[in-house]
């Protein structure tokens, strides 16, 4: 990854993370995995689960002039379980470029005087007000999803501006487009469809 300029005005995609919870959902892949597939997994490919993501929620390949902007709101100093993993040192104000167009990344701590449920929804809802934001891509923690929802629900979402939900459980009777989040992250650890297939086969 290579450092970026810090741009004044906001993409019209952008992807909202709380990042401990995907650490935490890569860690338990990677120990239900292992042992499935009796072979170690790797630490996620962080870029290749934002592709992913960025796949899942709508953006269109080779399409290089696209930019997408990355918050990953985070408690710890560095990942568990995603390389790259320093937030400081690697990823906040990096960016890395492919056909999706180019990813700017930055990081914001959780302070002690908050929680992590109170940043990512004053994150979200600062995040709709901006008129330059089209696509808003959402992953935060399915504990305190339905306070996300409801905070959706009360916010008037601007005409041609889209919300797209990633969780690891169906949302039911959800208004918003939804994916599931398991898939884009079990892509980063390298665990392939076929040997999915191989463990269903008797």
């Amino acid at each position: 990854m290579k450092e970026y300029q810090q741009q004044e005005t906001w993409s019209e995609n952008v992807i909202l993370v709380d990042a401990d919870h995907i650490d935490q959902v890569a860690f338990n892949l990677i120990v239900n995995f292992e042992r499935m597939l009796e072979r170690r997994i790797p630490q996620a490919d962080l870029a290749r689960w934002i592709d992913c993501i960025a796949l899942d929620g709508g953006l269109m390949p080779n399409n290089e002039e696209q930019s997408t902007q990355v918050i990953l709101l985070h408690s710890k100093d560095h990942f568990e379980n995603f390389v790259p993993a320093n937030f400081n040192d690697e990823l906040d104000g990096k960016a890395f470029r492919d056909n999706l167009g180019e990813f700017c990344i930055s990081s914001v701590r959780l302070e002690k005087i908050t929680t992590m449920e109170d940043l990512f929804i004053q994150s979200m809802t600062h995040l709709l007000q901006q008129p330059n934001i089209k696509n808003l891509l959402l992953i935060s923690n399915d504990v305190y999803l339905d306070q996300v929802l409801m905070n959706l629900r009360q916010t008037k979402v601007e005409q041609g501006k889209h919300v797209h939900i990633f969780t690891m459980e169906p949302i039911v009777n959800g208004t918003y487009s939804q994916q599931l989040l398991g898939f884009s992250v079990m892509a980063a650890l390298g665990i392939k469809g076929e040997e999915l297939e191989r463990m269903k086969r008797p």
